[in-house]
């Protein structure tokens, strides 16, 4: 495949792989979602908190266009060993299966699944060619992905659904019920609804999302992934699963008393003393999972304030003390993430700099005047590879800006 770095090169690449495969998406629609980076809560949407991120400029790119088959055709270019996967709308493999477990084909199938369950008829055959430059681990390259699937077999089917927040919870839905990941909303809600230069901003008590315009007196920044190299064993498999399940026994331990429904609802000083005097020594871990969300919810508005007056310095000492706080509090980073970030602290210009998405692996994620990028860069190049030698081929850095979460292009094949 070769490298993928704008609207146009996708668009020739979506051409070649449909002609390659025998797919016809000539005339048909292109379709992009973005990545996302979480700015705060990291692990807040299980728990209840605000979100605030921003969607970024790596991409999913997907062609499509109603055939006469009556089945669905799907070609990644990302993953060319699996082939053309093909089936016909409303029979797929049971979900969370070993018969879909090694396979890309499990979203698309997901897709079909949740959609069907719901309701909502998809009838169609369609074919569909894809392609991204979404890196595996801490940008939601599976959000995005589910959500450009969800998008287009709905339009290919000439199905409208009004409230974007409900493609946000189907896509969730996908994930959860079908493939077993136990992920949140966080990264749909962060993708769906991004805007280009402007904070996503969700409030989970009414459901709403509303904007954030960053300030004008804000320096020239990027936000920069640094892929470790490593692979993420999926959420279904990682410490994420552990870490929401301890989060899930905390809340039911103190809902007799405290009368919570989720760790957010932990707010005054008062309570949060009362718990750890009672639970602290009986429940220390699952104690150490609340601290770190009490202090990030404290966090939060300090986040939100800065962003809106253009002070990223303030933005990134957030971002890193949050950092700090999942490292040692949630204890959801792993050493590969860490490096990362011990790197990245060394570097002038680096304003914050903290783990991405589910742990354990993947990528870390730092906000970088945009005049030490490059100084950002020499120091990955020197120090990363010393300390991590069998990643020396496979790690990347990524550096981004903020952007449109859904776009319709223009262009067609």
């Amino acid at each position: 495949m070769s490298e993928i770095t704008d609207d146009r090169s996708a668009v020739k690449e979506l051409g070649r792989l449909a002609a390659a495969a025998g797919l016809d998406v000539g005339g048909g629609t292109i379709r992009r979602s973005s990545s996302r980076f979480c700015l705060g809560v990291e692990h807040g949407d299980y728990n209840g908190t605000e979100l605030f991120g921003v969607g970024t400029d790596r991409f999913m790119w997907l062609a499509f266009k109603p055939n006469d088959s009556g089945r669905v055709r799907l070609l990644s270019g990302n993953f060319p060993g699996d082939g053309v996967i093909s089936f016909t709308p409303g029979r797929v493999p049971a979900p969370k299966g070993q018969e879909i477990a090694s396979t890309w084909g499990r979203f698309p199938f997901g897709v079909d699944y949740v959609l069907q369950r719901e309701g909502i008829k998809l009838s169609k055959g369609v074919d569909v060619v894809l392609v991204g430059n979404i890196p595996g681990g801490g940008m939601s390259r599976s959000a995005s992905l589910t959500l450009n699937l969800i998008l287009s077999f709905l339009d290919a089917n000439e199905v409208a659904i009004a409230d974007p927040m409900r493609v946000a919870v189907l896509a969730q839905q996908v994930e959860n019920d079908y493939i077993g990941s136990p992920c949140g909303l966080l990264d749909q809600i962060m993708i769906l609804f991004a805007r280009d230069g402007t904070g996503t901003h969700y409030n989970p008590q009414d459901r709403s999302v509303s904007y954030v315009p960053l300030g004008v007196s804000a320096v020239d920044f990027r936000i920069v992934a640094l892929d470790t190299g490593t692979v993420r064993p999926g959420l279904e498999n990682s410490t994420y699963r552990v870490r929401r399940q301890e989060c899930e026994e905390l809340v039911e331990i103190l809902r007799p008393e405290f009368g919570i429904s989720c760790l957010a609802d932990v707010r005054r000083d008062d309570v949060y003393q009362s718990i750890l005097e009672q639970y602290g020594r009986s429940h220390p871990d699952h104690c150490r999972r609340l601290a770190y969300i009490f202090r990030a919810q404290r966090r939060f508005a300090t986040m939100i304030e800065a962003w809106k007056a253009g002070d990223m310095a303030t933005v990134g000492k957030v971002f890193r003390e949050d950092g700090i706080g999942l490292r040692d509090e949630y204890r959801i980073s792993g050493p590969e993430l860490e490096t990362m970030c011990d790197i990245a602290r060394t570097v002038p210009g680096v304003l914050g700099e903290r783990m991405l998405g589910g742990g354990d692996k993947g990528a870390a994620g730092a906000l970088v005047r945009a005049s030490s990028v490059e100084a950002l860069a020499t120091a990955v190049r020197s120090g990363y590879p010393r300390s991590h030698p069998s990643y020396a081929g496979r790690y990347a850095m990524h550096v981004c800006q903020v952007v449109k979460g859904v776009t319709t292009l223009e262009e067609r094949i």
